[in-house]
């Protein structure tokens, strides 16, 4: 049986991302796809944008009526927990955040980079953090696909 095919295409909007992050997003999302118990449906295709805190702010401030720069933007085009098939979505990074975040956690770029890849990709799988209980069960699933991709646990004081 063969596995059905997943494109992942990473795009640079913005110079100052490392080479080796487009495997590192490759990586992160095939965890995450794994370790959420998703399974694909048919071909699918993801895209991942690596751009910078003005693009991002933008994008922020166009879809989510927010004024600043985030982290990570996810922008499914599925319908939550549906069969993952086709274009799945977008998964938006801004360099110059994560530099400050991971910075500020103590965390290494790629470490931080990797988990807000796993983040952004479980928006697209449905997963949320709206209510307590929803972050519950999203942030034990980011830890436990972190976990397998040797990542400690992002949420751990």
């Amino acid at each position: 049986m063969t596995a059905l095919p997943l494109e992942i295409a990473v795009l640079h909007d913005a110079e100052g991302w490392p080479d080796h992050f487009d495997a590192l997003a490759e990586a992160a999302v095939l965890a995450a796809l794994k370790g959420s118990g998703a399974r694909l449906a048919g071909a699918a295709e993801l895209s991942v944008l690596l751009t910078d805190d003005d693009e991002q702010a933008r994008l922020n401030a166009q879809w989510r009526g927010k004024q600043a720069p985030t982290n990570v933007l996810s922008f499914p085009q599925i319908e939550p927990f549906a069969p993952v098939a086709g274009l799945l979505g977008d998964i938006t990074l801004a360099r110059e955040t994560l530099e400050r975040e991971a910075e500020e956690l103590g965390k290494s770029l790629e470490d931080h980079f990797t988990h807000l890849i796993v983040h952004g990709f479980l928006h697209i799988l449905g997963y949320d953090h709206l209510d307590e209980q929803e972050a519950l069960q999203m942030e034990g699933l980011e830890t436990q696909i972190l976990h397998e991709l040797g990542i400690d646990d992002p949420y751990a004081d």
